[in-house]
């Protein structure tokens, strides 16, 4: 597992009542894939998060609130560590801006400038963002009623099994993926969605290996990737996504997707965020 304790995870915390961008610190992608930097990804997509906890004050001194959404791309350099994330914005509360585009603007230049890639950024008041972000479900199946027999908590693609007979498209999906922080071992809490064309993935073996995630120390996006990855290899799809929807801690949410297809997914808010 890589070595991060030159991040703030786990270390005493020292909030910042003006803004300071030097508290942002990327992660390098390659660090956290555990490999070298170079070579072509298998896929395509970004993390999306969202930022419940924004604020800052107007040009007479009058707090500002909003929901921010940020899309990193999965090609950019860096991943921004979560912690430092939420210092940074709170660094945010007690400074004066004249508008929201202004701190939009602010936060788009500096976030791009850490992770190495241009960042999207859209701050929305919150009637817009209830009005936008219906809490719903995309079409599919609910693998978590299955009568499954499960003792097997670390990742194993044993589990993922194609009938190669049957071609089929549809989505599946599950709300019992968790997993854990690397460095403070907190609880991640999600739900992921598999979208896929080409031979039928067994539900059964899929559930399992969701589940065997449940000890599994690692970032959002690299367990994200590596079932990407296994389901490709041991499944052999024709098109691929994986999405997952993890609940938001600190005000924070990290929503991953990758995909052989699309750098969007389907536009919509989990119950339990």
């Amino acid at each position: 597992m890589a070595n991060y304790s030159d991040t703030g995870l786990g270390k005493h915390t020292a909030y910042s009542e003006q803004y300071d961008a030097s508290l942002l610190q990327p992660i390098s992608r390659s660090k956290a894939r555990q490999q070298e930097s170079g070579g072509e990804l298998p896929f395509v997509g970004s993390d999306f998060w969202t930022a419940f906890e924004i604020s800052w004050l107007n040009s007479d001194g009058l707090p500002q609130v909003a929901i921010g959404e940020f899309s990193f791309p999965c090609t950019s350099d860096s991943i921004i560590e979560s912690k430092s994330f939420k210092l940074y914005l709170n660094s945010l509360i007690q400074t004066k801006y004249p508008s929201k585009q202004a701190v939009t603007d602010l936060l788009t230049v500096d976030l791009s400038h850490a992770c190495g890639e241009d960042v999207g950024v859209v701050l929305y008041d919150l009637a817009e963002y209830a009005g936008f972000h219906a809490i719903s479900e995309p079409q599919g199946i609910c693998l978590d009623q299955r009568g499954v027999s499960i003792d097997t908590y670390e990742p194993d693609n044993k589990f993922l099994i194609a009938n190669k007979r049957e071609v089929i498209t549809e989505t599946l999906y599950s709300h019992l993926l968790k997993t854990n922080c690397p460095v403070t071992d907190q609880p991640d809490w999600a739900s992921v969605y598999v979208s896929y064309s080409g031979p039928r993935i067994d539900k059964d073996g899929l559930l399992k290996y969701i589940v065997s995630y449940r000890q599994h120390q690692d970032f959002h996006e690299q367990c994200v990737e590596q079932i990407f990855t296994d389901i490709m290899q041991c499944c052999s799809p024709f098109e691929l996504s994986v999405y997952a929807r993890y609940m938001r801690r600190g005000g924070l949410d990290i929503n991953p997707f990758r995909s052989t297809t699309s750098t969007v997914p389907p536009v919509w808010r989990q119950v339990r965020q």
